[in-house]
C-alpha cells in the first residue's frame, strides 16, 4: 500500500469510525438508565476501542452503490452490537476464558459472569431494534437486513462457527475443517455486514452478489491474519493474550499449513476480494484499501 493510499485509508476509517461511535452512543441507554449496572456493562464493552471494521464496511458498501451513509448508519451499528456481544460471550470462562480484550479487562472480569452474559444478550437484541428503527429505509429493506444479520450470525453462521471451534469437525482434512470454522465464525458475519450496506444503498442483485463475495473472501483473509497474529504478535499489540490457539490445540490455518503458506493464502484471498469488485461501478477505492489493510495489520 502506497503512503498516499495509507493516508487516504486512515482518514476514511477515522471519519466513518466517528460516525459509528456517535450513533452507537445514541442507540445505547445511558449508564444512569435503570438497570444501571447492566447498561454500564453494555457500554463498557462497546466503547472499549476496536477497529469498527464491520460497520465501516457496511457504510462503504452502501456508499459504493450510491447510497448515503446515513441510510446505513443504524444497520452498521447493528453489526457492531452483534460483534461486541459475540466477544463478551467468547471471552467467558466456559468459552475462551480470556482476561483481556482490547487491552482492558474482559466484561466478566469487571462485572461478573452473570451480568456479562446479560450484557451480551442485551446487545444482541439492541442490534435488531437498531435495524427495525432505521430511518430512511423501506420496510422491505429493514426486513431483508434483519434476515441477513440473523443468518450471518446464527447457528449456521457465527454461533455455529463458535460451536465448531469448541467441537471441531473431523473430516480428516485439517484445511477443510479449519475453513469450515473460519467461514462461519468470521467470513459470514463480515460478508453479512457488506451485504447489509448493499441493501441499504439499494444495490441490484448482481452488485449484491459481488459485494457479498468480496466480504466472504475478506472475512477468510481476516481470520487467517488473526491466526498469524496469535503467533507473531505481542499482547501489547493485540490487546489480549497471544499464543492461546496453539496452547489450547485449536484448529488454525497456520497449524494446518504453516506460517508462510497461510500468508500466501491470505494474500490470494485479498486478491479475490478485490477482483470481486470489478464491474460493480462506483468508487471502490476504500473497499480495496480495506482489503489491503487486512493482510498488513498488526492488531
Amino acid at each position: 500500500m502506497t503512503r498516499e493510499m495509507g493516508g487516504f485509508l486512515r482518514g476514511f476509517l477515522d471519519e466513518r469510525r466517528r460516525l459509528v461511535e456517535r450513533s452507537l452512543d445514541g442507540l445505547l441507554p445511558s449508564a444512569g438508565t435503570p438497570p444501571g449496572r447492566l447498561h454500564e456493562a453494555m457500554r463498557y464493552s462497546v466503547f472499549s476501542g476496536g477497529k469498527r471494521l464491520r460497520p465501516i464496511l457496511t457504510l462503504a458498501a452502501c456508499e459504493v452503490v450510491g447510497g448515503g451513509s446515513e441510510r446505513a448508519l443504524q444497520p452498521a451499528c447493528a453489526t457492531e452490537l452483534v460483534h461486541t456481544y459475540s466477544l463478551i460471550h467468547d471471552d467467558l470462562p466456559a468459552m475462551d476464558d480470556d482476561d483481556l480484550r482490547r487491552g482492558r479487562p474482559t466484561s466478566h472480569r469487571v462485572y461478573g459472569e452473570a451480568l456479562a452474559i446479560l450484557a451480551g444478550d442485551a446487545l444482541l437484541t439492541a442490534a435488531f431494534e437498531a435495524v427495525a428503527s432505521s430511518p430512511g429505509l423501506e420496510s422491505v429493506q429493514r426486513a431483508e437486513i434483519v434476515a441477513i444479520l440473523a443468518s450471518a450470525n446464527g447457528s449456521r453462521g457465527m454461533v455455529g462457527g463458535q460451536a465448531a471451534d469448541i467441537e471441531p469437525p473431523s473430516t480428516g482434512d485439517p484445511v477443510e475443517d479449519v475453513t469450515f470454522i473460519h467461514t462461519r465464525k468470521t467470513a459470514m458475519p463480515l460478508a453479512g455486514a457488506v451485504e447489509i450496506g448493499a441493501v441499504s444503498g439499494g444495490a441490484d442483485g448482481d452488485r449484491r452478489v459481488a459485494l457479498r463475495r468480496y466480504g466472504e473472501r475478506l472475512g477468510l483473509a481476516f481470520q487467517i491474519a488473526d491466526d498469524l497474529l496469535d503467533i507473531t504478535g505481542t499482547e501489547e499489540e493485540m490487546g489480549k493474550a497471544v499464543g492461546k490457539d496453539e496452547a489450547s490445540g485449536k484448529l488454525t490455518y497456520p497449524g494446518a499449513v504453516g506460517v508462510e503458506a497461510s500468508r500466501e493464502r491470505a494474500r490470494s484471498l485479498v486478491n479475490e476480494a478485490v477482483e470481486a469488485l470489478d464491474g460493480i461501478g462506483g468508487d471502490t477505492g476504500a473497499l480495496k484499501a480495506i482489503a489491503e489493510y487486512i493482510v498488513r495489520r498488526r492488531t
